[in-house]
């Protein structure tokens, strides 16, 4: 097999995360201190894909281009390649052609996380070389993913792929697609076959149901491992979750008379004094917090300030600050350069969803 080409798809509008991403691509919001996209990027690596094509849109594209820059820190070649607009899954590889030319690839959505990451699939899609692979999960609801049908097959064996629907509204199976694919050269001209949907996109599910259909081989992969779409808040709480469910501790700060119990990483340069922290969490660079409490599945972003605070299962984006709370502050995503403060009243709870530069007083 020739060797393989990845292709992550780093465009749309990121509408579930506003207003986080009125001012940032969704695929740079972070999980553990790590934007989604980095971690997709990382997979490609260590999967051993060395040239990596990223789509991006022409509003947060220059943004996407200077976080990840040219690839070298990941170990791969990054090309940019500009959708002008977000006309589906098929129109993204269309439009990468150029790039991709003849190699067979690995499409990776660039706001999902994959535990464990891609290697194993990329494998099996060496070993068995069928036309295409997809990745499958069981999921509780069905209706608002891709589904996949079957074939029948001996006990112990996965059938091959027969049918494929876009959410359902009566599903077959709770098999939904998750947002990794490999693809031979194939998936262009069933690209170019296709009609758009009702909804005016070119569906990457119709897509591959016309190499089904044309006779090709489409196997499926069965994701046992958790996989996350980070599109909205709740999503995003759970992903930074099971990341840090895998953190290694360290400690570069400074600690003043602070107690860190379980795993947590403290950045170098963050100072924490008379501060309780229980991980799993993470503290970025420059952080500075004091007399305050950061409970687990908690992600402080670099130069954030927490004083007279709790804070626990929430993201703090960079140079954000939580400040003299008598209450807790749970299940929260803050932007960059957010200020929650207390005023002269407020209730013991908080959660909160709050965009970039934003300054909030709790009365």
């Amino acid at each position: 097999m020739e060797s393989l080409k990845g292709l992550i798809l780093s465009g749309g509008k990121g509408t579930r995360l506003r207003p986080i991403t009125h001012t940032s691509a969704k695929q740079l919001v972070p999980v553990a201190n790590k934007p989604v996209l980095f971690y997709g990027i990382e997979a490609m690596a260590e999967a051993g894909i060395e040239e990596v094509g990223i789509i991006i849109a022409p509003e947060t594209g220059p943004e996407i281009e200077q976080a990840a820059g040219d690839g070298s820190r990941f170990g791969v070649r990054i090309t940019y390649i500009v959708q002008d607009e977000p006309l589906g899954l098929a129109h993204a590889v269309l439009t990468a052609e150029d790039f991709l030319g003849e190699h067979p690839f690995v499409m990776y959505l660039g706001d999902n996380l994959l535990q464990g990451g891609i290697a194993d699939l990329v494998a099996a899609f060496r070993e068995h070389s069928p036309d295409a692979l997809i990745l499958l999960t069981p999921v509780p609801d069905p209706e608002n993913f891709g589904v996949a049908e079957l074939a029948p097959a001996p006990p112990g064996e996965v059938g091959r792929v027969v049918r494929l629907v876009e959410k359902p509204s009566e599903p077959a199976t709770d098999l939904a697609l998750v947002g990794v694919y490999m693809f031979t050269s194939h998936i262009h001209a069933a690209a170019r076959a296709i009609q758009p949907s009702p909804r005016g996109e070119l569906e990457i599910t119709d897509a591959i149901q016309h190499v089904v259909d044309s006779g090709l081989r489409v196997e499926p992969h069965i994701v046992r491992g958790w996989w996350k779409d980070t599109g909205r808040l709740e999503d995003m709480l759970e992903a930074n979750r099971l990341i840090l469910d895998n953190l290694v501790g360290s400690q570069e700060g400074e600690l003043i008379d602070s107690r860190v119990d379980g795993r947590v990483a403290i950045a170098a340069g963050a100072r924490l004094e008379r501060t309780t922290v229980r991980g799993p969490a993470v503290i970025g660079a420059g952080a500075q917090l004091k007399d305050c409490y950061i409970g687990p599945y908690t992600a402080i972003g670099e130069g954030c300030t927490v004083s007279d605070a709790e804070v626990e299962h929430s993201i703090l984006l960079a140079g954000s600050s939580v400040c003299d709370l008598d209450g807790r502050m749970e299940s929260s995503l803050l932007g960059r350069n957010v200020t929650v403060r207390r005023g002269e009243r407020q209730p013991k709870a908080y959660r909160f969803m709050v965009g970039d530069n934003s300054d909030i007083s709790i009365l």
